[in-house]
C-alpha cells in the first residue's frame, strides 16, 4: 500500500474530518479572524516582539508548547476518532524509519549551516556576533526539545493527516500535493516576515511546501520531511535572529539587514531545493515520478491491505 492509502485502514466518514480540523485549525482560523477584525493587535504584538526584554528561551519555549498539545491532538483524533495507528499517518513502512529521519536532518543541516556561512563571508557588515553562552546554550536546549514538535504537528497535520484524507477523496496524488503545500505556505501569511518583505516571500514558503511534499510522495512516508524541517527551524533559532522575524532568540548571529527581496528569497527554491530532491532520489532509488506525483489512488483491495503480492 502506497502512503496515501494507508488512510484507509481506518474510518473516513466526512465528519470525522470535520471534527478534527476543527479543533486543530481553531487556533489558526482565530488568529486570521484576529488579524482581519483587530488588527491593532496583531501591532501591538509585532512591536512587543521587536523589543522583548528578559528571558527569550521561556517567550520560545511558550510559544512552541501550543504545538506540541496539538501534536497530542493529532494523534488521538486519528487513533480514536480514525481508528488507525500513529505509524499508519506517520509512513507506508511497518514501524518508523529512523535512519531516514536523521539523514535528512543532517544532510539538510549541513547544506543550511554552509549557505549560512557563506551569506556570513560576503555579507560580515549585516550580521553581529551575539553569542551569550549561558542563553545561547540554553536556546539550543529548548529548540532541540520543543521546535521538532512544532515541526512533527506541521508535517503530520499538512504531509501527513490532510495529504492521505485528501488523497482519498481526490483519488490522484497531485491534488492534495498542490493544496497542501499552497495551504502550507499561505498559513505563513501572517509572519512578520511577510508584512516587512511583502507577500512575494510567500514563494520560499509554498515551495518549501511543495518540496516537503513531493519528498513524501515520492518516499512514501514522511520521515525525510520531518527531518528537514525539524533541523531548518532549530537553525533557524539557534544560529541567526532579527528583529522582524518569528524566532525572537539568543542566536548566535543578529542580521541587522535591512529585509529586502533578493536571490536568497529565491535561491533556495530554485537551486537548493531540486538539488536536496536530486540527492534524496539517488540515496533511495526513487523511481516512477510520474505515477508517484501525478497517479491515480485506489481503494486497496484485500490482498494488498494483508500484504500479500
Amino acid at each position: 500500500m502506497s502512503y496515501i492509502q494507508q488512510a484507509y485502514k481506518g474510518e473516513n466518514d466526512w465528519w470525522r474530518y470535520f471534527v478534527s480540523n476543527m479543533v486543530l485549525l481553531a487556533p489558526f482560523a482565530l488568529n486570521i479572524l484576529a488579524y482581519i477584525f483587530m488588527p491593532e493587535l496583531f501591532d501591538t504584538a509585532y512591536e512587543d516582539m521587536q523589543n522583548i526584554e528578559g528571558d527569550k528561551n521561556f517567550f520560545l519555549a511558550i510559544n512552541l508548547l501550543p504545538f506540541a498539545f496539538l501534536l497530542l491532538l493529532l494523534i488521538v483524533f486519528v487513533k480514536f476518532i480514525h481508528q488507525r495507528s500513529f505509524t499508519s499517518l506517520v509512513t507506508s513502512r511497518k514501524k518508523i524509519d529512523w535512519s531516514r529521519f536523521f539523514y535528512a536532518f543532517f544532510l539538510w543541516g549541513i547544506v543550511s549551516t554552509v549557505i549560512i556561512a557563506v551569506g556570513i563571508w560576503l555579507a560580515p557588515d549585516n550580521f553581529i556576533w551575539n553569542f551569550k553562552p549561558a542563553q545561547f546554550f540554553t536556546l539550543v536546549i529548548v529548540s532541540l526539545l520543543l521546535i521538532p514538535l512544532q515541526t512533527s504537528f506541521e508535517e503530520l497535520f499538512f504531509r501527513g493527516y490532510l495529504m492521505q484524507g485528501l488523497g482519498i477523496l481526490f483519488k490522484n496524488r497531485w491534488a492534495p500535493l498542490f493544496i497542501t503545500s499552497i495551504f502550507f505556505g499561505t498559513m505563513h501569511w501572517f509572519n512578520p516576515e511577510i508584512e516587512k518583505i511583502g507577500d512575494i516571500a510567500l514563494i520560499f514558503y509554498i515551495g518549501t511546501g511543495f518540496l516537503f511534499g513531493i519528498t513524501t510522495l515520492m518516499d512514501e512516508g514522511t520521515e525525510l520531511a520531518l527531518g528537514m524541517h525539524a533541523i531548518n527551524n532549530i537553525l533557524a533559532a539557534v544560529l541567526i535572529t532579527t528583529d522582524w522575524t518569528v524566532f525572537q532568540t539568543d542566536a548566535m548571529y543578529i542580521d541587522v539587514s535591512e529585509p529586502s527581496v533578493g536571490w536568497e528569497m529565491f535561491f533556495p527554491v530554485l537551486v537548493i531545493y531540486p538539488l536536496i530532491l536530486f540527492i534524496l532520489s539517488k540515496k533511495y532509488g526513487w523511481k516512477n515520478w510520474k505515477h508517484k506525483l501525478f497517479g491515480r489512488i485506489e481503494k486497496p483491495t484485500e490482498v494488498e491491505e494483508l500484504g500479500v503480492s
